[in-house]
């Protein structure tokens, strides 16, 4: 039995990528009489150029704790997959050009939302496509978790963690801006490990107000330092009423391009107290994955490549409780997991005395 498996890693980098890519390679060539593997560059433009490499066995050895991707990634957004450009590209006719050119048997594309999104686009064209979630948001519906956000966790907690004993030392508010544009799961995460005060979700708009109260509270107990993680997506009661433009622009008009600096700013004035923005940024995206996401990644990597074997395309691989699953491209592509402000872990946070800004 033969497989010729085109990979490819789309979107933001984090940690997991290599992992994955790794147990799809090593489970594949375990199972098949003959594997051959087509590694496509920085995502779907690799497919769309037809820049690719086959690849080597070798090449999938020692990549197991190693940050980043080895295939390269890049953005191509979803909304653009069927528009003509400047350089007069049809992208969904080159990808399937490229992909029966080299005679794929499957596609694995390991992404977020918009790499779902386009691998149920081409796989409504006819290719043979599994997913493999991958995001430091964990925003992917039909999964608990998707590789790379525990280490972006540990990475934020960490961050956390360090910047309470420079908060504690000099008594400061410090507001430290987590990754997360749209959800607010890493910041939820990191900042119940973190032992943070505020939390500050893009899915529950804040008033800053009720933050200014939470902090001059812990300063009536003698408490001299407050700890607000706020995601990057975060906005204020006025903002979330706004569109998208509506709200880019009031944001250069304050001066403010980044929630925690503004928020800092606002603090400082309204409460009297030494506020500082903490932006550790890219840095929860980067370096070796945690043993969860090896672990997982791995998982995640066998199951696509049993998919494979079964001949079962159409899918995206997933965890439910304990359990690897997939789920239907179509039923999971586009659609974003956000956290519910009646969430179980909110609600947790709220009874540790944690406000929300609310």
């Amino acid at each position: 039995m033969k497989r010729r498996i085109g990979i490819l890693t789309a979107g933001g980098d984090c940690p997991g990528l290599n992992a994955a890519i790794r147990g799809v390679a090593k489970a594949a060539y375990e199972m098949f009489d003959e594997t051959e593997i087509v590694g496509f560059h920085d995502g779907y433009r690799g497919l769309i150029d037809g820049d690719m490499s086959e690849m080597k066995r070798s090449q999938f050895s020692g990549i197991l704790t190693l940050g980043g991707t080895i295939l390269g990634t890049s953005r191509t957004p979803f909304r653009n997959m069927r528009v003509i450009e400047d350089d007069n590209v049809d992208k969904v006719k080159s990808m399937k050009e490229t992909y029966e050119k080299l005679k794929l048997d499957c596609l694995v594309t390991l992404g977020g939302n918009g790499t779902h999104k386009t691998a149920n686009l081409l796989s409504e064209e006819g290719l043979n496509v599994i997913g493999l979630p991958k995001t430091i948001d964990n925003d992917i519906y039909g999964t608990d978790f998707a590789f790379g956000f525990h280490t972006a966790v540990d990475i934020a907690t960490d961050v956390i963690d360090r910047i309470h004993t420079t908060a504690a030392s000099h008594g400061r508010c410090m507001v430290i801006e987590i990754m997360g544009n749209k959800a607010g799961w890493l910041t939820l995460y990191s900042g119940l490990a973190g032992g943070a005060d505020v939390l500050v979700l893009p899915e529950i708009p804040y008033d800053i107000e009720k933050i200014a109260e939470a902090v001059e509270k812990r300063a009536r107990s003698k408490k001299a330092f407050s700890i607000i993680a706020v995601a990057e997506g975060a906005m204020d009661r006025k903002e979330a009423k706004m569109k998208r433009k509506e709200r880019e622009t009031y944001r250069l008009e304050t001066g403010f391009t980044n929630i925690s600096t503004r928020m800092a700013k606002e603090l400082s004035a309204l409460v009297g107290v030494e506020a500082r923005a903490v932006i550790p940024g890219h840095m929860q995206r980067g370096g070796s994955p945690s043993a969860y996401d090896r672990v997982l990644s791995t998982q995640f990597g066998v199951h696509a490549a049993t998919l494979i074997r079964d001949k079962t395309y159409g899918y995206t691989v997933a965890l439910q409780g304990n359990q690897v699953v997939h789920n239907k491209l179509s039923d999971v592509a586009g659609i974003p997991k956000l956290v519910s402000p009646d969430d179980q872990m909110v609600d947790l946070a709220r009874h540790m005395g944690i406000t929300f800004g609310d």
